[in-house]
């Protein structure tokens, strides 16, 4: 009897594991001959979303602001870079995550061209900042439409500051008609040193009312022609030690860079709307051996001291060692934008949705105060002419 009770049960088991078969075979959408792995879902891109309008008055800013998801608030703070010969997934970029703002290195010109950046503007809710960094000489990004510039050296070297404005008026109209609206020059920095180095020819003089003169000249040439210039590095790399691209750099300490490398930022009211870029630089005496990109010293210097109320953005976060080497971009993003920084840039481009999970949750836990969120967000947007 127990033998044949012990068949029965294997039968039984062997006909319910059957039965479970053909259920998982039948839920699994076919016979196994015609079984594949489960297509992946569609992607489509998000709808559009509602354009906001410029708004005047004295609460616009706070209206503009009153129509932005939390997120979409933070997205406004940083600047990515894109791929310039992707205009498609960089209009995406902007329509999934209303970054506030774009950056096109490298040599592709595809969005330079045949209006694409139009569709990229399309994609946003507000105005999208749109920045190259074409300085002249070994650092230019319209050299392959437009033709090439002089290094600020050579300018400096050869031309009047009337000739300088001039020719940075042709430029940034050359800009704006292909979409740009930021160029990330001039350099204040001042060096006399080998045309080669990190600052080198991009400096336009190692005399301070020289660099100034030939910098304000630039920068007005922009205005002229509707872009926004951008001073930098400051507080000033031309006599630091070291390349921020490979790993950290250190200036003279803070009392002779007052002496010096900081004479051409006083008055900045002097250089129009410019923007300030913040390097990645040890100041001895004034970041305690932070970048300055992410020292609240460095900001209050800015603010205070020299009494600028404009916009300041970060240099790269993402591809540059000084900062790199010490904390992952989604950290590095946090820490600039709390310690002062309207704009966060990193030209590397990608992980936008890590880096605003990074910023909400230190928004919600209070590491990045609301307060420095509107703050920032208003004198973006303003900049922009949103508000």
């Amino acid at each position: 009897m127990r033998p044949a009770k012990h068949l029965t049960r294997r039968l039984l088991l062997v006909l319910a594991a059957g039965a479970l078969l053909a259920a998982v075979v039948v839920y699994a959408g076919g016979d196994e001959a015609e079984q594949q792995p489960p297509a992946a879902a569609p992607t489509t891109a998000p709808p559009p979303q509602p354009r906001i309008a410029a708004a005047a008055g004295p609460d616009a800013c706070a209206t503009v602001i009153g129509e932005l998801t939390p997120r979409q608030r933070l997205a406004q703070l940083v600047v990515v870079g894109v791929d310039a010969s992707d205009p498609q997934g960089t209009a995406d970029l902007v329509r999934s995550e209303q970054v506030g703002g774009i950056f096109l290195g490298g040599n592709a010109t595809a969005l330079l061209e045949n209006k694409a950046l139009d569709q990229v503007q399309q994609a946003g809710r507000l105005p999208v900042s749109v920045a190259v960094d074409d300085e002249g000489g070994r650092v230019q990004r319209l050299d392959d439409l437009d033709g090439s510039i002089p290094s600020a050296r050579k300018m400096a070297a050869t031309m009047t500051t009337g000739e300088v404005r001039e020719l940075a008026r042709e430029r940034g109209r050359a800009m704006a008609a292909r979409g740009v609206t930021v160029d990330y020059a001039p350099v204040l920095d001042l060096t006399d040193g080998a045309a080669g180095d990190v600052i080198g020819d991009r400096s336009f003089s190692a005399d301070p009312d020289t660099a100034r003169r030939y910098a304000q000249a630039f920068a007005a040439g922009l205005e002229d022609a509707g872009i926004q210039p951008v001073l930098k590095h400051f507080p000033g790399h031309g006599h630091a030690t070291g390349d921020s691209h490979k790993g950290s750099v250190t200036t003279p300490p803070l009392d002779e860079l007052r002496e010096n490398d900081l004479m051409p930022y006083r008055n900045l009211a002097d250089f129009g709307s410019a923007a300030v870029m913040v390097g990645h630089l040890d100041v001895p005496g004034l970041t305690g051996g932070e970048p300055a990109s992410l020292s609240p010293a460095a900001y209050q210097l800015l603010r205070g001291e020299f009494g600028f109320d404009g916009p300041v953005l970060t240099d790269d976060l993402g591809a540059m060692k000084a900062v790199t080497q010490r904390y992952p971009l989604p950290q590095a993003v946090v820490k600039a934008v709390q310690s002062g920084a309207d704009q966060a840039l990193w030209s590397s481009g990608g992980r936008v949705s890590t880096v605003l999970d990074a910023m909400e949750k230190a928004t919600t836990d209070g590491t990045l105060p609301a307060e420095r969120v509107t703050d920032a967000l208003t004198t973006v947007l303003r900049a922009k002419h949103a508000c």
